[in-house]
Parts: C-alpha cells; structure tokens; sequence
C-alpha cells in the first residue's frame, strides 16, 4: 500500500477514475472524495469510487495523498484553501494538462514539510463526471510526471507508483517540456476542433443535415468541457500560440496551393500529412 488516506478533490472522469482504480488495487486503502455538487459526489459514492464524501474542503482529516482534479487555473487558490489542513509529510499532486504554471504556484502555497509533485495522465475523453469514471482508463495510457527540482526523489517515485499500478506508462520530463509537448499533441486538437465546429454556422442553414461521420470525427473534441479548456489555452498560453502559429503557417500553405490550383503543392502537403498520420498510427 503506497497511502493509508487520500482525498481527490474534484471527482470527475480523471480524478474519479484515479479513486477507483486505487481503491481496487489496494494502493490507497481510503479515498474521501470532495467537490463543489453533492449529487456528483453522491453518484461517486453509488458507483464506489471513494469511501466518504464532502463539499468542505476542510473536512478531508488527516491524508498523506491529496490529488488536485480541478482546473488548471484554480490550482493555486485551491493549494491555498487545503494548507491549512494538511498535516506535514502530506504529498500533494494534480491531473492537469498545464503544469509549469502549476508546479510553481502550488509549490508556493503548501506549507513547509509537505511537497508538490505535478503529474498529467494523458487519457480521457470529452465525457465528464463521477459517471464517466472506470478503474481501468488509465490501463497502457501515457502519464506524464512533472516534479520540481527541490521535491525528494523518494517522494517523485511514490506518485509515479501510484500511476503504474492503475496500468499506466510512466515517463518524468521538466513541466516546461511537457507543456510544449501537450501544445502541440493535445491543445492545439482541441482549439481547432472547436474552432472547425464553430465555423460551421458560415455555412448557412441546413449545412449540419449533410454531416457525415468525418465531421463528427473531427469535432468530437469540442464536446469538453468548456471552462476546463478555456483555462488550458490561457495558462498554457506561449506554447499553444506557438503551435498554432505553425499550424496556421500549414494551413496557409494549403489553402494557396488549392487556390493556385497546383496539383503537384497540393499532393505534397497532403502526402506529408499521410506519411505523419501513419507514423502516429504506428506508435500507437
């Protein structure tokens, strides 16, 4: 057993899903689940992910593990509010797609004795809720673990244990590097899949009765939530421009190619796609 107690604040598809998978494989023995809707808490009690439940933040007792599920732009306020009762030695981590700003806004607020350990479970999906959550989401999927310099290595390794026995793969890399990393992979996905899908109103009445299942496919990531991806753009807001610029800088290509009518610029950009796509296809 990695942690006697544990509270996960914010029991959604992620922490949610971290709780059950825990509690099932005996590396946490108890889980008090704490969040802002008693009727999600209460689905989460239903459903067996956590042991208690509570909407006070000061109610969670003494825990050696607290797991931060909220959005990434409340982390901060959040580590404020839960100082005052964490016992020292308490491991503090989170779940967010950010984690340079994370690291180091969380890491100012504990009080001495009690270490901050950033972590990001690449899984998921635009579902959200204690009933989007199952015990093995996390099984052969990436989670990345982000800690400061100044955290013992003793205590990286417990968080990173705890994410390799829910099934995960577990890599360490500095929360800059992730957050360029996540730009690209992950939140530029996402801007232009809400983008795509709100362009559609361009198109005049009655274009969403000839949507095909590419559409769909292409847009399923704009069915998030929307405070939760508005913070991830904006905290990780340098490298996300970054990435779009380049995208866009693509994007531009293609469409002056198209309207060109260069046949040769066009298969290239798009045989440059396809040769990219099969490479993803094949690592994963």
């Amino acid at each position: 057993m990695l942690f006697e107690r544990a509270a996960v604040i914010g029991v959604g598809l992620i922490g949610g899903s971290l709780a059950a998978a825990s509690r099932r494989i005996g590396s946490i023995a108890e889980v008090v689940g704490v969040g802002r809707t008693q009727a999600n808490l209460d689905t989460a009690l239903e459903n067996d992910l956590v042991d208690r439940v509570t909407t006070n933040i000061s109610e969670i007792g003494d825990v050696d593990l607290v797991v931060l599920a909220v959005p990434v732009r409340s982390t901060g306020n959040v580590v404020e509010s839960l100082a005052p009762h964490l016992r020292e030695g308490t491991v503090v981590t989170d779940v967010g797609s950010v984690k340079e700003s994370v690291v180091i806004e969380a890491s100012a607020a504990l009080p001495p004795g009690c270490h901050f350990v950033g972590a990001h479970p690449i899984a998921g999906s635009e579902q959200t809720g204690a009933a989007a959550a199952r015990a093995d989401l996390f099984r052969g999927q990436l989670c990345v673990v982000t800690p400061s310099s100044s955290v013992p290595s003793k205590i990286t390794e417990s968080v990173a244990e705890l994410w390799r026995l829910t099934g995960a793969r577990v890599v360490q890399m500095p929360p800059a590097e992730h957050d360029r990393a996540l730009a690209w992979t992950s939140h530029v996905v996402h801007v232009v899949a809400y983008a795509l899908a709100a362009s559609l109103d361009e198109g005049g009445d009655g274009v969403l009765d000839f949507a095909g299942p590419g559409l769909v496919d292409a847009t399923r990531m704009a069915g998030g939530s929307v405070p939760m991806w508005r913070d991830i753009f904006i905290a990780n807001r340098s490298a996300v421009l970054a990435s779009l610029d380049g995208f866009s800088g693509v994007l531009a290509e293609l469409r002056a190619a198209i309207d060109a009518g260069d046949d040769d610029r066009v298969d290239a950009l798009l045989q440059r796609g396809l040769d990219i796509r099969r490479k993803l296809e094949r690592k994963r």
